[in-house]
């Protein structure tokens, strides 16, 4: 029942979704390449997109609140209701005028098999608590906020006060009207939604087996268990690039609602994505060009302007006249330094170079693909290519942060894809070379070797492959399973296991009657007193308060109301040696390796 609530809650949300992205697909022509697989997942990312849009607005007037947000979920459903006869007519004329498809060979069954393997463990990701770093330390905290105050502020107790969240809207509504379960399923819709996409663009611009080997890989390398709003971001990346697509193939005829409206779409889809995460602004630079390239009247860039602006214009103008810096707080550098400090900034730039490291493995064939001849056939491909040479360049420039790549996965995966399949036909090419060659040394007629010993090599290799992959889905499978928690108690059992002072912050979720400030467990205080401080970063800094005696230290959070302070057990010992500490702070509570202290009274 746990289950089919959360995946029955994510089928309304998607009913809705629909309904509104079909009603603004409607009122443009059709793409000159008609796929109603490809043009319904488009139609639920431009209603999430609209969702977005929508519940912005609302926290922007203080009326974000549930009763409101039920109103909107409902509102699309009967859309999606009133679209859905017109729409069932249209997909049997399409599925009537499109040729049959043909049979599946036995390698693209192989392949679907494995994006089915790799499907399992997708779908029992999302229903375990939260337990992931980020989204308890900022994405599940600032969607809380906002969904009690059903308004949007700046929350300087947070990492990232200044930062642009869009999809973390969709979160604020999910905990309006659910619990903090449900949106997962919203991050994993978006990861849904653009392995859909993939599949569906590797069936129109390439084949069946491109379309399974680029959904398997995106599909396992998405992260489906946790809030966090990659791939948010890459759903929105992905679905700019399509719509530039039925932009560019539409371009020639310039039909009456089609042609430059595409370029409004993508424009859209890059200001969701530029209004959840600033990484996303590095695309403009890719896609400003090639659109100018082909387009240049003043009508075209008007709305081009207005539909990229429209998403996410608010984050931006508001970071700029509160603080001078519209990138708040990474153009700090330029704009001036706000609540961060330089010393903040290095900070910062460290702990991500820290975590430089590769892409996982299964993206390397993305450099094979101009060897395949689909890559000289398909525009697309190439077009897709390019934007991959462009992604990975500018990401070892700047970070090589794996995680900052993420946007640019579903596309990497679909020409990782046309990769593989270069690297495999070279492998079976030279089996069979192999095979003549030890055919020809011994006197044997090469036809009679190289007809079957390469495919029986290759028959047991896939037969490995597929074996090694269903065990490696069933214990991921298992795993995801182990953490879902479908009573109060399997909760608490699981959190305390995961999140490293789950137990002394729900202890002060309960019972503290003032602020507290934490250190050095920013990973829990989603699960603490709502607002908690303390931070590496940012006005409330540990390094502020770390260098005082016990004395001063209790004198300066005193002063600012605070009452206690939670700590780990690993950071006791720093504070406990200072002079004067057992004086002004007395344990009252300790559990699972944390401590709180209470300040005394006694402290001045």
């Amino acid at each position: 029942m746990f289950a089919a609530a959360h995946y029955a809650a994510l089928a309304v949300f998607v009913t809705g979704c629909w309904g509104y992205g079909r009603a603004l697909l409607g009122r443009l022509a059709p793409p000159p390449r008609r796929d109603a697989g490809l043009e319904a997942a488009m139609a639920v990312a431009l209603g999430v997109g609209i969702f977005i849009c929508a519940f912005q607005a609302l926290a922007i007037f203080g009326a974000f609140r549930p009763g409101a947000t039920a109103a909107v979920v409902a509102v699309g459903v009967v859309a999606a209701a009133l679209q859905l006869p017109a729409w069932l007519r249209e997909r049997r004329a399409l599925l009537l005028a499109n040729p049959p498809a043909a049979p599946w060979s036995y390698v693209e069954r192989v392949a679907a098999i494995a994006l089915a393997l790799v499907v399992l463990p997708a779908l029992a990701a999302p229903l375990a608590p939260p337990i992931a770093f980020d989204e308890l330390m900022y994405h599940l905290p600032y969607a809380r906020q906002v969904a009690e105050q059903g308004s949007l502020g700046i929350h300087d107790w947070l990492r990232y006060p200044w930062f642009p969240y869009n999809y973390n809207l969709l979160y604020a509504g999910a905990l309006q009207l659910g619990d903090d379960v449900l949106p997962h399923f919203l991050n994993g819709l978006a990861g849904a939604l653009s392995v859909v996409m993939i599949y569906r663009l590797g069936m129109l611009h390439a084949n069946r087996l491109t379309a399974c080997i680029g959904a398997a890989i995106w599909l396992g390398l998405g992260d489906y268990s946790n809030a966090l709003i990659d791939m948010g971001v890459a759903l929105f990346v992905l679905s700019a690039c399509v719509a530039l697509w039925w932009w560019r193939e539409s371009e020639v005829g310039k039909p009456a609602h089609g042609g430059i409206r595409w370029l409004g779409v993508a424009a859209f889809c890059l200001g969701l994505a530029a209004g959840s995460k600033y990484q996303a602004l590095i695309f403009l630079p890719l896609v400003a060009p090639f659109v100018f390239r082909h387009e240049r009247s003043l009508k075209a860039w008007a709305l081009v302007f207005a539909c990229f602006l429209l998403p996410c214009v608010y984050w931006y103008a508001r970071n700029a006249i509160m603080t001078g810096d519209p990138f708040n707080p990474i153009g700090a550098r330029v704009f001036g330094f706000t609540e961060w400090t330089p010393a903040d900034y290095v900070q910062q730039v460290a702990d991500v170079r820290v975590h430089a490291e590769l892409p996982n493995a299964l993206l390397w064939s993305v450099f094979f693909a101009p060897f395949s001849p689909l890559w000289k056939r398909s525009a697309a491909v190439r077009a897709a290519g390019w934007f991959c040479l462009y992604s990975v360049i500018v990401w070892v420039v700047t970070s090589r942060y794996p995680r900052y790549l993420t946007a640019s996965f579903p596309l990497l995966a679909a020409i990782a894809a046309v990769g593989w399949q270069v690297v495999f036909g070279w492998i079976v090419a030279g089996f069979r070379r192999l095979a003549g060659a030890r055919a020809s040394a011994a006197d044997v007629p090469p036809a009679a070797v190289t007809a079957r010993t390469p495919a029986r090599v290759g028959d047991w290799a896939i037969v490995l492959l597929l074996a090694v992959l269903a065990a490696v889905s069933v214990r991921q499978t298992a795993t995801k399973v182990a953490l879902i928690a479908t009573t109060p108690e399997a909760r608490e059992a699981v959190l305390r296991k995961h999140v490293p002072g789950y137990a002394v912050m729900d202890y002060l979720r309960r019972t503290a009657k003032g602020r507290v400030y934490q250190i050095a467990l920013n990973e829990a205080i989603y699960y603490g007193p709502n607002p908690i401080w303390g931070d590496t970063l940012g006005p409330w800094r540990y390094t502020d308060f770390g260098k005082l005696s016990g004395g001063d230290l209790a004198r300066k959070l005193s002063g600012m109301g605070f009452v206690a302070v939670v700590l780990p057990d690993t950071v006791v010992p720093v504070f406990t040696a200072r002079v004067d500490f057992d004086k002004y702070f007395a344990v009252q509570y300790q559990q699972d390796g944390s401590r709180v202290y209470r300040i005394l009274p006694a402290a001045p």
